[in-house]
């Protein structure tokens, strides 16, 4: 995107990166690392350069005389990260280099908003790559299981790294959010768990919130107009989840779960609505399968 990028000479990053490999950070090493990590049972080290849960998804492993509605749960947030990595195709991708794009749009003394941050997976890529003076993170989540959980994690990131973004972190619902002048706002798989008539309406609202130059980082799993289209990579991502171990059994009771919670829209849905919002340019970076990451300009 020639004359859109704040910084088009810095490198991409890989789509993982181990805990020691992470560039330009100051990792704390030696005896405090090890006491640090010594105090998180049951983490791992690995995943997204910081310490994440890695107990497997088995939720709807067993028969279920009746599949309830799909929550973000204290259950769901016990398994999420093995639940994502192995559900969503490109998922760690679209996480770290979501990092990447904001450090590109990233403004001194402005907002980085994570909308629907769950676990924190996208602010700690925020906080990794961004470092542009005066920002800072809000990360939103209307779950208590995943608000709680996600600060144990963001300190942990705070006890291996040093000079990360401050980062806020806030239980709400982002449709009564009141938005602070931002340069960055990522709503990584969130979208789609908001009632569709309410959507432009907080497309809308993130767009009057962003400063000139800013972008918001849209993610969300798509459906397809064209019949034929939407069977070949909706079963390629059924065939995604078997090669990652789940059982049929499994996936069906997910897809009965999910149907009345996750209400996909199409690519050109997405692109209408947010020059409706107001943006001025929307542009497709990634997609895998039926899952797909948009930037959009004010």
């Amino acid at each position: 995107m020639p004359g859109l990028l704040r910084n088009p000479t810095q490198p991409a990053a890989a789509a993982t990166r181990t805990l020691f490999l992470l560039p330009g950070r100051f990792i704390r090493q030696g005896a405090h690392l090890r006491a640090n990590l010594a105090k998180m049972p049951a983490l791992s080290n690995t995943a997204a350069g910081t310490a994440v849960s890695k107990e497997p998804d088995r939720l709807f492993a067993q028969p279920l005389a009746q599949v309830p509605d799909f929550a973000f749960n204290e259950d769901v947030v016990r398994v999420f990260p093995d639940m994502i990595k192995r559900s969503v195709p490109g998922y760690p991708t679209i996480v770290e280099n979501l990092g990447v794009l904001a450090a590109q749009f990233a403004q001194p003394d402005s907002v980085l908003y994570d909308l629907g941050s769950s676990l924190g997976a996208v602010t700690q890529a925020l906080r990794r790559h961004v470092r542009t003076e005066g920002c800072r993170v809000i990360a939103v989540d209307n779950s208590a299981a995943m608000v709680e959980r996600c600060r144990e994690y963001l300190n942990g990131q705070d006890s291996m790294f040093q000079e990360l973004l401050p980062v806020e972190v806030i239980e709400g619902d982002i449709l009564a959010l009141e938005f602070k002048p931002a340069s960055v706002v990522a709503l990584n798989f969130t979208l789609q768990f908001i009632a569709p008539e309410q959507r432009l309406a907080l497309l809308g609202r993130i767009r009057q919130s962003l400063l000139p130059g800013g972008a918001l980082i849209l993610s969300e799993k798509l459906r397809f107009a064209d019949a034929q289209e939407h069977q070949l990579l909706g079963d390629l991502h059924i065939a995604f989840k078997r090669a990652n171990g789940y059982s049929e059994l499994e996936i069906a009771q997910k897809r009965s779960a999910i149907e009345n919670v996750m209400k996909p829209d199409s690519l050109e849905e997405h692109t209408e609505r947010l020059l409706a919002a107001g943006f001025s340019k929307v542009v497709p970076w990634f997609q895998c399968l039926n899952f797909a990451s948009l930037i959009a300009l004010p």
